[in-house]
C-alpha cells in the first residue's frame, strides 16, 4: 500500500501552538505560586531545589512545544478508501495504522473552542477496541469524510 497523502488544514499549527502556550502559562503560574509559597513560609530547602529542578523542565517542555506543532504536521497524513482509514502520523515514533471499515463502528466529528475560532474539526472513528482521531481539519473537509467514512464502513457491514 502506498503511503497516505491527506493533509491536515495549515492552520492547526496555530492551534497547537495556542493549546500548549496555554498549558505552559498555567504550568508557570502554579511553579510561581509554589516558588511564594515557598519563600514566604521558609519550606525546607530541598523543596526550593526540588521546584528549580521542575522549572528547568518546564522550560525544556516549553522549548519542545513550539517545535513540536511544526514536526507533528509535517508527519501527519491520512487517506479513505473503501477497504481502509489509513493513519500516518509522528514526530519522533512514526506510526502508520490501517483501520478496516468493517471494524469500524462509529464515527463523529469534534470542535473545541479553538478549532472553532480557526473553522476546523476532529473526526473521531471508534472501533470495537480502539478509537483513532484526524485531528484539525476544516469543517467542510472534516463533515464529508465523516460521512464518506460511514457509508464506508456500511456498505462493508451489509456485503458481510
Amino acid at each position: 500500500m502506498n503511503a497516505p497523502q491527506q493533509r491536515l488544514s495549515k492552520n492547526a499549527i496555530k492551534v497547537w501552538l495556542i493549546s500548549d502556550t496555554i498549558g505552559n502559562i498555567i504550568g508557570l503560574i502554579i511553579l510561581s505560586v509554589l516558588f511564594y509559597l515557598d519563600f514566604y513560609f521558609s519550606w525546607k530547602e530541598w523543596i526550593g531545589w526540588i521546584l528549580i529542578g521542575i522549572t528547568a523542565l518546564a522550560i525544556i517542555g516549553g522549548i519542545w512545544s513550539f517545535i513540536h506543532p511544526f514536526l507533528l504536521y509535517k508527519n501527519w497524513r491520512y487517506d479513505v478508501n473503501e477497504e481502509y482509514l489509513e493513519l500516518k502520523f509522528g514526530a519522533l515514533n512514526e506510526t502508520h495504522e490501517l483501520v478496516p471499515m468493517t471494524k469500524i463502528q462509529s464515527v463523529a466529528t469534534e470542535q473545541g473552542p479553538l478549532l472553532r475560532k480557526y473553522e476546523l474539526c476532529s473526526v473521531s472513528v471508534e472501533t470495537m477496541g480502539s478509537s483513532h482521531s484526524i485531528p484539525a481539519l476544516p469543517k467542510e473537509v472534516a463533515i464529508e469524510l465523516r460521512n464518506q467514512i460511514a457509508q464506508y464502513a456500511k456498505i462493508k457491514e451489509v456485503e458481510q
